[in-house]
């Protein structure tokens, strides 16, 4: 089988029935903040309007419409509950926190994909590891160099090391596991609001990683030819690191980023990403920022199934 290729051209989506604040994640996210006015209407248009930016770059968008009951604030990120690979595979994740659980719906999940015609070999369940307590949230827990097979994971309350072992043991990945935090100290909740890999690039906030580990990691990724672009912890704390590289349609190379992320990039860091990972695409999404503590990456999982061979 050829290697997977690292961007893929279509994105899976959840639009939110009951965005909000959640406490029980934002115990470990620092992003989160609550606010007292009602912000799920303003959600539901952010993402309205981020899809419709993705599709009118040729990005195809697969939206799964969130269930009302119950009531699931996060639903807007369903990076942390699902991957989509190459060969076939959906992995399902073990979650941190009892109400991101009902995320996983698993049937509706697989019956939109069969409609939008994505072929599917296997489902891969590791949502077991929560009962002894190990968690592992998807793509934001890691962060996939897909055609070598390596996943990159900050260690934390969200990313477990004997999560991680089976997730390699089940994908036949290896992993590069480190330690980072941000400037108070306090671990990095998912290690995709402080790396991001493209197929030439990687952005990654250099000063959270441990010291000690800092240049092994550099070396890694620089081995495989990408250019890193790093980012300070301001521009950490304004998603500039949570990006996602993908492809049109017509396979014309984009990175899809919020709004607020662009803004905290240098002019040198904008042209150097429009060189390696072609047109920056962003959507506003000031509501699902604050106080969903996720940016635009985290509200994209990234479809890299096959297609079902049209009947001839």
């Amino acid at each position: 089988m050829a290697a997977e290729s690292q961007a893929s051209d279509a994105v899976l989506m959840v639009r939110p029935a009951a965005f909000g604040f959640n406490p029980e994640t934002a115990a470990t996210n620092v992003f989160a903040a609550a606010v007292a006015s009602e912000c799920a209407l303003a959600a539901a248009a952010e993402f309205d309007r981020a899809a419709e930016r993705l599709a009118g770059a040729g990005v195809e968008v697969v939206v799964l419409q969130d269930s009302p009951e119950p009531a699931k604030p996060d639903a807007a990120f369903p990076n942390n509950w699902v991957s989509f690979h190459g060969d076939g595979r959906v992995v399902l994740y073990p979650m941190a926190v009892p109400s991101r659980r009902n995320e996983r719906r698993a049937d509706a999940l697989l019956d939109l994909l069969a409609t939008r015609g994505f072929k599917v070999s296997e489902l891969v369940d590791l949502s077991g590891q929560e009962e002894c307590g190990q968690v592992l949230e998807g793509t934001g827990s890691l962060v996939l160099d897909r055609p070598r097979q390596r996943a990159y994971a900050a260690l934390g309350p969200r990313t477990d090391r004997n999560a991680l072992a089976e997730f390699e043991r089940r994908l036949g990945y290896s992993t590069f596991a480190f330690d980072a935090a941000d400037r108070y100290g306090r671990p990095i909740y998912h290690t995709n609001v402080m790396m991001s890999l493209g197929t030439r690039f990687a952005m990654l906030c250099t000063e959270a990683v441990a010291e000690d580990q800092r240049k092994r990691l550099v070396d890694d990724i620089e081995a495989t030819g990408r250019t890193i672009i790093a980012a300070d912890y301001w521009q950490l704390r304004g998603f500039a690191c949570n990006l996602l590289e993908l492809r049109s349609s017509s396979g014309d190379p984009l990175i899809a980023l919020s709004a607020s992320a662009r803004a905290s990039l240098r002019r040198d860091q904008i042209a150097t990403l429009e060189r390696l990972g072609g047109e920056l695409v962003d959507a506003a999404i000031p509501t699902i920022e604050a106080v969903g503590g996720g940016s635009l990456r985290c509200m994209l999982a990234d479809v890299h199934l096959p297609r079902v061979s049209p009947a001839i």
